[in-house]
């Protein structure tokens, strides 16, 4: 029987009851990756104690970095930290913008979502906006205080597409609905980063990184919501799914060789 493609999902640092530390991804991540992607969900506490770069590489096909409430520490882009920045997990920062740039070099797949697509443009030397409603002619994009889950994860705004490029081919239209649940946004792209979709104020949701060997991928809305469903997020979780399944096929084939 072949195994499914292992998918490490990032996970965020969360204080149960204020006093039980614990590592939390969300199942609508491991829901996404087992049902539409099509991989095996592996929980990775992103602390450099318990995890090394080399070791997630060894043991994963691919890597699913999730959002979560913490920020990119700013020092990570050369700037001084405020008050407007939040709160940060410098954990997960050690181990997901070299892990990172190392499935870059390398060709391993990543899928990144939410702060998981602003890591990707700031471990690539891109630099972030911390409250991106902030600036002039920008709508908010943060995630509706009340209300059901059902209408924090609605459809709120068009994302469209570069005519012609990856997101348009790999979704079949140029223009799109998501939702959109984040604060910070990108304001410096990295050199290697193609800003591939903007909402309708300008503000960069799909990237990937260019001429990078393997699948790259990152969108700033939450398409781990209604995966199964929706037909934005299932094209996308079922695309990052085969660069995984190629990976593994791959690097079997590497390790038969070897034997």
């Amino acid at each position: 029987m072949t195994r499914r493609p292992v998918i490490g999902i990032i996970g965020n640092h969360f204080v149960i009851n204020d006093r039980f530390p614990a590592t939390i991804c969300g199942t609508m991540n491991s829901e996404a990756v087992a049902d539409v992607a099509g991989g095996m969900p592996l929980i990775i506490p992103s602390d450099p104690r318990y995890v090394s770069v080399e070791e997630l590489m060894e043991t994963c096909d691919g890597f699913l970095l999730t959002g979560g409430r913490p920020n990119v520490h700013p020092s990570e882009y050369g700037e001084a930290e405020t008050p407007a920045h939040g709160a940060f997990d410098r954990s997960r920062d050690a181990i997901t913008l070299p892990l990172i740039r190392a499935c870059v070099d390398r060709g391993q797949p990543f899928l990144g979502i939410c702060r998981g697509f602003q890591e990707v443009n700031v471990a690539l030397g891109g630099s972030l906006h911390p409250e991106i409603r902030d600036l002039p002619g920008r709508m908010n994009h943060r995630m509706p205080p009340d209300g059901k889950i059902e209408e924090q994860f609605a459809l709120r705004h068009a994302v469209t597409f570069s005519e012609g490029g990856v997101f348009h081919q790999l979704m079949g239209t140029p223009e799109v609905m998501t939702n959109t649940l984040h604060g910070q946004g990108i304001e410096r792209a990295a050199d290697r980063i193609v800003i591939d979709g903007f909402a309708p104020d300008g503000t960069p949701e799909a990237i990937y990184v260019r001429d990078a060997p393997g699948f790259t991928l990152a969108v700033q809305w939450h398409p781990e919501w209604n995966a199964v469903d929706d037909p934005v997020s299932r094209p996308l979780f079922a695309a990052f799914g085969q660069a995984a399944r190629d990976w593994r096929d791959r690097d079997s084939g590497h390790l038969r060789r070897r034997a």
